[in-house]
């Protein structure tokens, strides 16, 4: 395992000397969530009602674009070559890979939900649960989005490539994220099933991803 933390370590360094990948992500999220009070107008009671929905697609789509930095960079100097003969299995490296991703992307833009609240109207009682569904949910969308990465790894145009390969298998937590959101904050029903339900998706992710990650790897890499 000290293989795995040492990548995971790693892989967190670097995101955060580069620095890009998060500002693009979280001035992205700000940018988009600060445009919308404009262009709906003076109504607050209409802002707080498609609250859930914007701040969950604003969030998806931040995280999106950065989605396609998770392998390439190691890609184009030739380290990920090196780590298919390395002692870490390539499940694993995509697991850490994914990780680390959530952990500088996922999390961050997960804590920036209270002040994407403030921004559509909510109140502050209620940007704990916009912050808790954010950090069960992001981490699918972490493991989900690795593997389109690894498929689109080496391919020109890419990036244009992997949000129309990799959207539609976003739906689900963007589904049910909305739905414990929306659930809590107007209390138009049982957010606790549509949060275990994220939950479970998640899991799902984590546990199922690493191993069309690893085969994808090994593809492009052969």
């Amino acid at each position: 395992m000290s293989a795995f933390y040492a990548l995971l370590k790693r892989d967190i360094l670097l995101s955060l000397r580069e620095g890009g990948t998060i500002g693009i992500a979280l001035g992205f999220n700000l940018i988009v969530v600060s445009i919308l009070p404009l262009g709906l107008g003076p109504d607050m009671n209409l802002l707080n009602q498609i609250a859930p929905g914007a701040l969950w697609v604003t969030l998806l789509l931040s995280l999106l674009l950065s989605l396609d930095r998770i392998f390439l960079n190691d890609y184009e100097e030739g380290t990920l070559e090196l780590m298919v003969h390395g002692p870490l299995p390539l499940e694993m490296v995509g697991v850490a890979k994914a990780l680390a991703h959530w952990l500088t992307v996922g999390v961050p833009l997960s804590l920036m939900t209270p002040v994407m609240g403030l921004l559509m109207n909510l109140s502050p009682e209620q940007f704990g649960i916009l912050t808790l569904a954010a950090l069960i949910g992001t981490p699918a969308l972490s493991f989900i989005g690795a593997i389109g990465a690894a498929l689109t790894l080496g391919l020109k145009r890419g990036g244009l490539l992997l949000p129309l390969l990799i959207l539609p298998f976003f739906i689900p937590t963007l589904i049910f994220g909305v739905s414990a959101t929306t659930g809590f904050l107007f209390a138009s029903g049982n957010f606790e099933s549509s949060l275990a339900l994220l939950a479970a998706i998640t899991l799902s992710a984590i546990a199922l991803a690493p191993f069309p990650i690893a085969w994808a790897l090994r593809f492009n890499l052969s």
